[in-house]
């Protein structure tokens, strides 16, 4: 697997490199072409915490975690645990969605009990009604509501546009043209 490493308020030294280089050689079992993948690893300081966000987009989907803690050594250790539990996890899935298509980038030679595997199954359907508002009201809306997110016709865009809550408390907007 080829690597994108870049720093944000740090260095990147070459013992963070290897390290983090090491650790993600342990992904490339799990697909067919590991020389044709790249990594994309963040690494930044955020107070105290040392954080690493890693991204691997592939043809067919794309594998992100993040971890923040005070060692960056195992905030890499823990990044990598997760982006294995996402491979694991969606295995089934992914076999399923590109069997058809003759192109499956993972190996799938890893074992798993069949028992575990839960089917995601809609749980419940909102409708809801949305009147033309900006996007000072729908943060109001949403902040009142206590969610994440919030749906709403965007008066100044003339589009629905998805309000959501980042983790540094600040707002994205996804406009749906």
């Amino acid at each position: 697997m080829k690597l994108n490493i870049r720093g944000d308020k740090i260095e990147i030294t070459e013992a963070i490199q290897n390290q983090v280089m090491e650790k993600l050689k342990k992904l490339d079992q799990y697909f067919e072409t590991p020389e044709e993948i790249t990594a994309n690893v963040l690494v930044c300081i955020n107070g105290q915490h040392q954080k690493i966000e890693v991204t691997i987009p592939t043809k067919k989907f794309t594998l992100r975690a993040e971890e923040s803690k005070e060692d960056l050594y195992a905030s890499i250790n823990l990044v990598i645990d997760k982006l294995e539990r996402q491979i694991r996890k969606n295995k089934t899935r992914l076999n399923r969605k590109y069997k058809n298509n003759n192109i499956i980038e993972m190996k799938m030679d890893f074992k798993i009990d069949e028992s575990e595997i839960e089917e995601k199954k809609i749980f419940k359907r909102k409708e809801i009604e949305m009147k033309p508002m900006d996007e000072e009201e729908a943060i109001l809306q949403m902040e009142l509501l206590g969610h994440d997110f919030f749906i709403f016709k965007n008066e100044s865009e003339e589009c629905i546009s998805v309000l959501y809550k980042r983790k540094n408390d600040t707002y994205g907007i996804i406009n749906v043209k």
